[in-house]
């Protein structure tokens, strides 16, 4: 705590992300986008050969053999790393977390944050400790739309909310691609790697992040349904849940990983006592908004009647396609900006999902189970 950044890049370091990875290309990219942050060391396999192999395809200057040794010689050294990467699966999120958080090192990790709700609460213990940054990769609140539709429901535009609809359906689970050596689908399918719930952690903790981003609503209660459709699968890879939200609105959530012909089709749709609004991911740059008996409002990124933080957002001038690396790339530069200001004594100003999400979404994940496991009885989402 308290190094000068205030003059330099920050540097990273990586754990996971290694050769054959997605993710881990996509945080390398984001990370480095805005020229804040240079990745320059890694622990990018379990396999030392293809940690080395990984890091050098990279041109990283250090490469190393577990996670444990990188968090403490990069900790001890005086052009040490900033901040770590986890890209690895769910279930080395706590451990890899941990050991940079007790070496006083901020934290950006995938989703989910930890690979039970005790390991989640540990970390929010372990992130106050320590006054670090923790930030989660709910890259899709880095939308430019999003934070519109965030602006436009909280400015009132809308009314009070009383419905949500969010769905998060994919195919690519459809065949047992666990069986016939797709990595990434053998280890979110395996509860000793992937959890206690299979599409609700993969996919359904982003649709809840985005229903309570953009609604400032908690939920307060669920009545889950989780399906397991492809025979000897042990994790569930289709979901459909009732909600409560805390101020009395009423929602659906529904994830799929099963549904023939879809690709990454994240869509939700809010409804107010004045107005309605509806974002799909596959077409990011589009906001709708609804008026009863009015035309319907197109709202478009980087227009100049949007929000301020929508324009913030933004990263090319109007009518260019902004999506993926973007929105992942704005979660990255408002955390690397809260790390400078931590280490000179300021606090932090946050707009990016934190420690608290992450437990929110370990909470969800544990009580959708519950409520399935029950028969689909309605459970309560109080932390």
């Amino acid at each position: 705590m308290g190094r000068d950044v205030s003059n330099r890049r920050l540097r990273a370091g990586i754990v996971g992300g290694g050769k054959g990875s997605f993710i881990g290309a996509v945080h390398r990219v984001a990370a480095e986008l805005d020229g804040q942050a240079e990745v320059v060391a890694g622990a990018m396999s379990t396999d030392p050969q293809r940690a080395e192999e990984s890091a050098r395809a990279w041109f990283l200057d250090r490469s190393y053999a577990s996670y444990e040794e990188m968090a403490e010689k990069e900790a001890a050294r005086p052009d040490g790393i900033d901040f770590v990467i986890v890209a690895t699966p769910n279930h080395m999120h706590y451990p890899v977390a941990k050991a940079f958080l007790q070496h006083g090192i901020h934290v950006v990790s995938d989703k989910p944050m930890s690979f039970s709700l005790e390991e989640a609460k540990e970390e929010v213990a372990l992130v106050e400790k320590n006054n670090l940054i923790f930030a989660l990769t709910h890259n899709y609140t880095g939308y430019p739309m999003v934070r519109q539709a965030r602006d436009l429901v909280l400015s009132g535009a809308l009314g009070t909310v009383r419905k949500v609809l969010v769905e998060y359906i994919q195919d690519w689970l459809m065949e047992p691609q666990e069986n016939s050596g797709n990595k990434q689908a053998a280890w979110r399918t395996d509860p000793t790697k992937s959890g206690i719930a299979g599409s609700v952690g993969d996919i359904g903790t982003h649709a809840e992040n985005l229903l309570e981003f953009i609604t400032g609503q908690k939920i307060a209660s669920l009545s889950a349904d989780l399906s397991t459709f492809v025979p000897g699968r042990q994790l569930d890879d289709d979901a459909n849940m009732l909600l409560r939200l805390e101020n009395g609105a009423k929602g659906f959530l529904t994830c799929s990983q099963i549904a023939a012909g879809e690709e990454n089709n994240l869509n939700i749709r809010v409804y107010g006592t004045r107005a309605g609004l509806e974002w799909h991911q596959m077409e990011p740059n589009t906001l709708l908004f609804k008026q009863p008996g009015q035309p319907t409002q197109i709202y478009r990124t980087n227009a100049p009647y949007t929000s301020d933080e929508a324009r913030a957002a933004a990263r090319t001038p109007g009518g260019h396609p902004e999506g993926f690396y973007e929105a992942f790339a704005n979660i990255y530069r408002l955390a690397i900006a809260d790390i400078r200001r931590v280490e000179a004594g300021e606090k932090p100003l946050g707009g990016y999902p934190t420690v608290y999400d992450g437990l929110r979404g370990m909470l969800f994940i544990s009580k959708a189970v519950e409520s399935s496991q029950q028969g689909a009885t309605w459970v309560d989402m109080n932390a």
